[in-house]
């Protein structure tokens, strides 16, 4: 499976905002997008104006890096949105936000949504009591997200969420206990979105 393996922090470099793609250490002052806030690259480059495809461009790949996804399977997304009577766009990161990976980082069961992934692929999370490897899976309102009983899963992300203290969106419920779960109450929204964002532009951007 392809995969980025570079250098995350070079890509909120590139973008000019933190993607918080380093859990909780985006949070500190060794955060490597607060010591070296310029592009990456070669520095001292007088840099023109964007262009407007230029800033089309940025905002789709903000929105891949965000979320993990390579140039293939965000098309695909897009191929779903467009057939959806509704905008096209909220429906968009509507897909987007319900992964299992990003659930499962909004829930605070993984520091980053790097981790998240790592935890799915691993078998630690249950969806409807049904064991779930694959972060791209799409939850459904009314689904249940726990933890396995097993000790390494559950020993796993006690310790994250007592690191990382999440902060919960409002289509999400999460139930803190001897084993956490967390409830999906309705499909995600453009208000339920944790980045700036313009969905129009990376419509436009596909679209061409």
């Amino acid at each position: 499976m392809a995969r980025y393996t570079g250098p995350v922090c070079r890509l909120c470099r590139r973008e000019g905002m933190k993607l918080f793609l380093k859990g909780t250490r985006c949070d500190t002052d060794k955060c490597a997008f607060e010591r070296h806030k310029a592009t990456p690259g070669m520095q001292g480059v007088l840099r023109s104006k964007p262009t407007d495809y230029a800033l089309h461009l940025r905002e789709k790949q903000k929105l891949k890096r965000y979320y993990g996804v390579l140039e293939r399977q965000f098309r695909r997304y897009f191929q779903m949105a467009t057939r959806s009577p509704t905008n096209t766009g909220e429906v968009l990161l509507s897909l987007l936000e319900r992964r299992l990976d990003n659930i499962v980082y909004r829930l605070g069961f993984g520091l980053s949504r790097a981790q998240a992934r790592q935890i799915v692929r691993h078998g630690h999370i249950l969806v409807n009591g049904r064991r779930i490897d694959i972060p791209s899976y799409l939850v459904n309102p009314g689904d249940v997200i726990t933890v396995k009983n097993r000790p390494r899963s559950l020993e796993l992300v006690k310790r994250n969420l007592e690191e990382r203290q999440p902060n919960v969106p409002d289509f999400l419920n999460l139930i803190p206990g001897q084993i956490p779960e967390g409830h999906v109450l309705r499909n995600p929204t453009l208000e339920d979105v944790s980045i700036p964002v313009q969905p129009q532009l990376v419509i436009e951007f596909c679209s061409r």
